[in-house]
C-alpha cells in the first residue's frame, strides 16, 4: 500500500527498465520511485504483461528485472486462463501493481472481459500503488493515442478513466505522438491531459497531478489543454530529477 493510504499512480512514458549490458534489464530510478511510494521495506509487487499476450519471454525478462529489487514479486497472467484462482484477493494484497507496455486496446478488452477493470479501480481506491509504462500508463487515463491498431497511430478514448485526463507516452521518441495528441485535445475527442518523454513518469495522487519525475536531465513532461476552437496549447513541466543509479 502507499505510504499515506491515498491512491497513487505513476504513469511512465518509457524507460522503466534500462539495459544492463548483458541482454538483461536493470530497474531504472522511475521504478525505484514507484517502490518508494509504497512505504514498504520489501514491497509486494504484481506485474501484468497482458498487453503483450503474457508472452513467456517478456514475463521471464520482467522477473529478471524485478529480481534486482528487494521485493516479493508475482505476476498475473490471463493466457491461456488466469493463473490465479482469486485475482481480486491477490491484487488487493499487493503494494504495487505494474503493467507492461504493448497493446493498450487488447489489454483493456481482456481486463474488462475478466473483470479486472473494476478490480484495478478497487485496488487504487484501497491505496495499492498503480504504475506502468506506455500501454501501462495510458490505461489509467481517459485515453490517448496508440499503435494498437497498426503503425499509423489512432485515438484511444475508452481507457479506465481513473484519471480524468488524456495521456501521451513516448512523446519525444515517436514523431506521430505530439501532433496527434494536440489534434485530439483541440478538437475535443480527448480531454486535456499530460504527456511524458522517455524516462519520465507522471505522478498522480488521487486524480490530481502532483509532479513529473525523470532520470534524464533534458527530458520533459507537458500539459496539453484546449485553446480555442479546434486548437490546443502545450506547456512544458520540468520534471524533478531523480538520482542516477
Amino acid at each position: 500500500m502507499s505510504t499515506d493510504g491515498q491512491p497513487h499512480i505513476l504513469a511512465i512514458g518509457g524507460g522503466t527498465f534500462v539495459p544492463d549490458g548483458r541482454e538483461g534489464l536493470d530497474p531504472s530510478p522511475l521504478l525505484r520511485y514507484a517502490l518508494d511510494l509504497t512505504g514498504q521495506d520489501r514491497p509486494r509487487i504484481c506485474f501484468l504483461a497482458t498487453a503483450v499476450g503474457d508472452n513467456d519471454r517478456n514475463v521471464a525478462r520482467l522477473y529478471e528485472g524485478f529480481a534486482k529489487l528487494d521485493a516479493e514479486v508475482s505476476h498475473l497472467a490471463l493466457f491461456p486462463m488466469p493463473n490465479m484462482p482469486d485475482m481480486r484477493t491477490h491484487l488487493l494484497t499487493q503494494d504495487l501493481i505494474y503493467v507492461s507496455g504493448g497493446s493498450v486496446a487488447n489489454l483493456l478488452a481482456l481486463w474488462r472481459l475478466h473483470g479486472l477493470d473494476e478490480i484495478m479501480r478497487e485496488a487504487w481506491r484501497e491505496g495499492v500503488v498503480l504504475s506502468g509504462q506506455s500501454a501501462g500508463a495510458l490505461c489509467w487515463h481517459v485515453g490517448g493515442n496508440t499503435d494498437s491498431y497498426g503503425p499509423q497511430l489512432r485515438p484511444l478514448t475508452d481507457g479506465l478513466g481513473l484519471l480524468p485526463y488524456s495521456c501521451g507516452v513516448h512523446y519525444d521518441s515517436d514523431p506521430q505522438r505530439r501532433p496527434l495528441l494536440q489534434q485530439l485535445v483541440g478538437e475535443g475527442t480527448l480531454p486535456g491531459g499530460y504527456a511524458a518523454d522517455e524516462a519520465v513518469g507522471l505522478h498522480y495522487v488521487g486524480t490530481e497531478f502532483v509532479q513529473a519525475v525523470s532520470y534524464r536531465q533534458e527530458a520533459g513532461a507537458y500539459r496539453v489543454e484546449p485553446d480555442g476552437p479546434g486548437t490546443a496549447k502545450e506547456s512544458r513541466l520540468d520534471p524533478r530529477l531523480l538520482a542516477a543509479l
